[in-house]
């Protein structure tokens, strides 16, 4: 199971892939997507500018991801965890060729099944624990940086430790 959601960040400084954020007075700053596991374990992750739309980034996020996936098969396929602001017809012909199943809920459809299913998960929510593990990390909270590369690079690595700190190999 995969999931993708933007968060923002703060760029006092502004650099490449960043812009004024409409829905915060203009700041400027930049936009990660991620894509997770079922876990919330990172498997690739997008930088924008926090002026691009959504849409814009989705077949980039599919396009980068850099752990191998399992062959998907008939008794396993491949779910791609998606929110209301993907539903349409262009996200579902970006996930058709990465062959993912994708599954696009409504804002209020899982709260109401979590209330009437007894032990029921919410499975898009588990990107949310990715960018709570992201915000641990004090460097890269507020971007200082103005070339993407090292922005990303500290993405990557604060991925990096996050998949070995679950995997068990860092304490």
């Amino acid at each position: 199971m995969a999931e993708r959601r933007w968060s923002h960040d703060q760029s006092p400084f502004g650099g490449e892939a960043t812009g004024p954020n409409p829905p915060d007075r203009g700041k400027c700053g930049p936009k990660r997507r991620v894509l997770t596991e079922g876990q919330g374990i990172p498997m690739a992750i997008v930088v924008a500018g926090a002026n691009r739309h959504d849409m814009t980034r989705r077949a980039a996020t599919l396009d980068v991801v850099v752990v191998a996936r399992p062959e998907p098969t008939a008794e396993a396929p491949p779910h791609l965890c998606l929110d209301k602001g993907d539903d349409d017809e262009e996200c579902r012909q970006v996930a058709e060729p990465h062959e993912y199943i994708p599954h696009i809920r409504s804002r209020g459809e899982e709260q109401r099944e979590k209330r009437e299913i007894p032990g029921y998960r919410a499975r898009r929510w588990v990107v949310e624990v990715c960018h709570a593990w992201l915000n641990r990390f004090r460097k890269r909270l507020v971007r200082f940086e103005t070339k993407l590369e090292t922005h990303l690079a500290l993405l990557q690595f604060a991925c990096a430790y996050i998949v070995l700190k679950r995997a068990g190999v860092i304490r």
